[in-house]
């Protein structure tokens, strides 16, 4: 029972915390990101973001008094064994902890006028307890190192014992006012500096750490703003040397320009989420063009199946109705007219099927694309690209000329037709297309149908033979080519249900031969 109430009080704590699991590791390494320590209310913690034990295994807090320094060594200590207890901790994730076998902390004032210890015995004590029990894999924590002495042999003291745990690769952290100490992180190999903010417009810390810059007190800044005579600030800078002088302003400078960095990798953070932003409406607006331009497409390939069948309709009808004429002796005026109407309804059909593959003006163009020639109406295969005014020459049929791309329209390019007109050799290269009209001068005594399947074969012959009739052949040449014999095949069975077939044949030598059946009509 104690052992599932522990369990559950952690993971309770946990979530009081908003706490993560961290990761693990067993060689000193530390990285906490937005770390906060569980004691400070939540609504008003800054959280720090701190990493040693890799690059560096001595880090070296500087800064101002209040400015947060020693709340940082205690969230490192406080987290580190939190985590070793089984405590999720207060922090991001991502954030990696080390196992240590010990966590050694000198913080705080421990002088006692009863032990006759004053602050800096006090701190000397612990620090050389310290010394006689740590390992490389232990964690020391170092609170204000070689202060309550004469400044001097202090800092000199501090260098000392850190370049000791250096050597040894301990990981530690350790606050101090000391410049000396500054210089010493500066120049070896191994220890880093960090510094926390402080506003001196406004007397308060902001709590922020920044590991690679090294802070400064700002201890005559606080004081003229505390009300003490400018004349006992300007002569205490006096007795500053030169290069401590000189220092302080490079460590002012740095942090300037720090802050500066800050501000400027948050604007472009800022405008790196607003351009993600815009890629992805950009993205999703793409999305939606092309499942509307497919929609659009499929619409207008079934407005174009429709007049393609409204078409036919109307041409059997009309077939139909010259058909019977012959039985009622129109009279041949009539039958003009009725081939006029035909012609006019296929060629209406035609022109609305061009529009639906018509696009917009062009933006540019290549040698070879396909155009339609608004002035012109009619399409045109580009031949040499568009000069600086947009102008290109263009072929439509026959004729080549100069043309504006402000007077085109993006257009398909036509389906490849079979050479019209009668060939010296059918059946092994060569023939015509299947054309159909009902206009006598335009009338065909050869149909192509290779390379079709046997389906679009058979609507062209029916097309064909219709025309033939129109114009009263006697004998066609339907050019189906010997390949496998599927045309030919169902070419034949075709021709002996048609009713306007009297008879028919395979072609003979000169004639294609088995690529070519020759017909005969009633």
């Amino acid at each position: 029972m104690a052992t599932l109430d522990v369990i559950f009080a952690k993971a309770s704590l946990g979530r009081q915390m908003r706490a993560v699991p961290p990761k693990l590791n067993e060689q000193g390494h530390v990285r906490l990101l937005q770390a906060r320590h569980p004691l400070i209310d939540p609504q008003q913690v800054v959280p720090s973001t701190l990493w040693l034990g890799e690059e560096f295994t001595t880090l070296v807090i500087t800064g101002p008094n209040t400015g947060g320094k020693t709340v940082t060594l205690k969230t490192v200590g406080l987290l580190s064994l939190m985590a070793q207890a089984g405590l999720q901790i207060p922090a991001a994730y991502g954030s990696e902890l080390a196992i240590f076998d010990e966590v050694f902390a000198d913080i705080g004032d421990e002088q006692s006028i009863e032990q006759s210890l004053s602050t800096f015995s006090s701190h000397m004590t612990n620090i050389v307890e310290i010394l006689r029990n740590v390992t490389p894999r232990s964690l020391a924590l170092f609170d204000e190192l070689g202060a309550g002495t004469d400044p001097t042999e202090g800092a000199a003291l501090a260098m000392s014992i850190l370049n000791h745990l250096l050597e040894m690769k301990v990981t530690t952290m350790a606050t101090t006012h000391y410049s000396e100490l500054k210089v010493f992180a500066l120049g070896t190999p191994g220890v880093e500096n960090a510094s926390v903010e402080f506003n001196v417009e406004t007397l308060r810390p902001t709590y922020r750490l920044s590991i690679g810059v090294p802070g400064k007190s700002n201890a005559f800044e606080i004081s003229r703003k505390l009300g003490l005579p400018e004349f006992l600030i300007k002569d205490a800078g006096e007795r500053l040397s030169k290069d401590a002088v000189r220092f302080e302003d490079v460590i002012a400078n740095a942090e300037y320009h720090r802050q500066i960095a800050e501000k400027e990798r948050e604007l472009a953070e800022q405008a790196h989420i607003e351009t993600q932003k815009l890629r992805d409406e950009a993205e999703k607006l793409q999305r939606e063009l092309a499942a509307r331009r497919e929609t659009e497409l499929r619409k207008a390939k079934d407005e174009a199946r429709k007049l393609l069948q409204k078409a036919q309709r109307e041409s059997e009808q009309i077939i139909s109705d010259l058909k019977k004429s012959r039985s009622t002796g129109m009279k041949e005026h009539e039958l003009h007219e009725m081939r006029a109407k035909l012609q006019d309804a296929i060629d209406a059909n035609s022109e609305q099927i061009a529009k639906d593959e018509v696009g917009s003006v062009p933006t540019e163009l290549k040698v070879g694309d396909t155009v339609l020639l608004v002035n012109l109406n009619t399409k045109a295969t580009v031949l040499t690209v568009p000069d600086g005014k947009g102008e290109c020459t263009v072929q439509a049929g026959a004729l080549k000329l100069k043309a504006n791309m402000a007077d085109m329209r993006t257009a398909l390019p036509d389906k490849p037709e079979k050479p019209r007109g009668r060939q010296p050799a059918r059946g092994n290269g060569g023939g015509s297309g299947a054309y159909v009209s009902v206009s006598a001068r335009a009338v065909e005594t050869e149909c192509d149908v290779r390379g079709m399947n046997l389906e679009e074969a058979l609507l062209a012959v029916d097309m064909f033979l219709d025309g033939a009739v129109l114009n009263k052949l006697s004998q066609v040449y339907i050019i189906h080519g010997k390949g496998t014999g599927i045309l030919r095949n169902g070419i034949q069975q075709h021709l002996k249900k048609h009713p306007a077939i009297k008879s028919f044949r395979l072609g003979k030598y000169g004639e294609g031969e088995d690529g070519v059946t020759v017909a005969t009509l009633k």
